[in-house]
């Protein structure tokens, strides 16, 4: 309920202060599971995306986040789950929650790279994301989110208003071929890696074939963002920072 609520407010809202473009949204199933597998340079990557979706889409973040009552809501109400917290690393914890989603026939989103891009470009992908299709026979997405990292840059919790915004949705990639080989790593290695193609594609993005590094600052600022749109829900500041995110 509360993903539809904030839904409703934050739409026309950000519909009002970003020039948001859409395309490629006919390529999302209307029912059924699927994995948005999408690039990711802001913060503000994890709102809009849900925001443009008719129905719901999951992402999985650090249990940590819902430890707080006053942030726990704002993740669970932008379509976030905590990752599981027993048994094996974290990233396939990460996995077994995901499952979960798509078991259910629901929209999961990913972030290939891992974490956002330190400098703009597109980094390589963990292979994560073809595990998850191949393991749960689903089809993937791939989503090149543009315009967001000049809207709202790494560090920054205030928002650039106006900024032009384009999501672009490609066409659903399904792997069939791939699936009796859904093990080996070297497929892993090849879907993913052509999913980053696409995006590549998609976003106009230079490609860099190194993994991304997540920098300690970086989550000090989302927590300032998160807490900057908890204080406007709660009624704290005025709606035009309610973009904050």
């Amino acid at each position: 309920m509360a993903y539809w609520v904030l839904k409703a407010i934050l739409t026309p809202v950000l519909r009002f202060l970003f020039k948001v473009r859409v395309e490629g949204l006919e390529h999302v199933p209307t029912d059924g599971p699927a994995i948005l597998a999408s690039n990711h340079v802001s913060f503000s990557d994890s709102i809009f995306l849900p925001l443009v979706l008719k129905r719901r889409i999951t992402f999985v973040a650090k249990a940590e986040y819902f430890e707080d009552p006053k942030t726990a809501w704002f993740f669970r109400a932008v379509g976030q789950i905590p990752i599981k917290r027993e048994g094996g690393s974290a990233s396939q914890r990460a996995l077994d929650s995901a499952r979960e989603v798509l078991e259910g026939g629901g929209l999961f989103g990913i972030y290939p790279e891992g974490t956002r891009s330190p400098d703009g470009r597109l980094y390589k992908g963990h292979t994560g994301v073809a595990r998850l299709a191949m393991q749960c026979k689903v089809p993937i997405l791939p989503v090149a989110m543009v315009g967001t990292r000049e809207a709202q840059p790494i560090g920054q919790v205030k928002p650039n208003f106006f900024m032009p915004i384009t999501i672009r949705i490609g066409r659903p990639m399904a792997f069939e071929r791939q699936r009796e080989r859904a093990d080996d790593p070297q497929v892993l290695r090849s879907i993913t890696d052509e999913v980053m193609f696409e995006l590549r594609e998609l976003s106009g993005q230079e490609y860099v074939n190194t993994y991304a590094k997540r920098k300690d600052t970086v989550e000090a600022a989302d927590e300032a963002k998160v807490k900057s749109i908890v204080d406007v829900t709660d009624g704290a500041q005025s709606p035009s920072v309610a973009v904050a995110g």
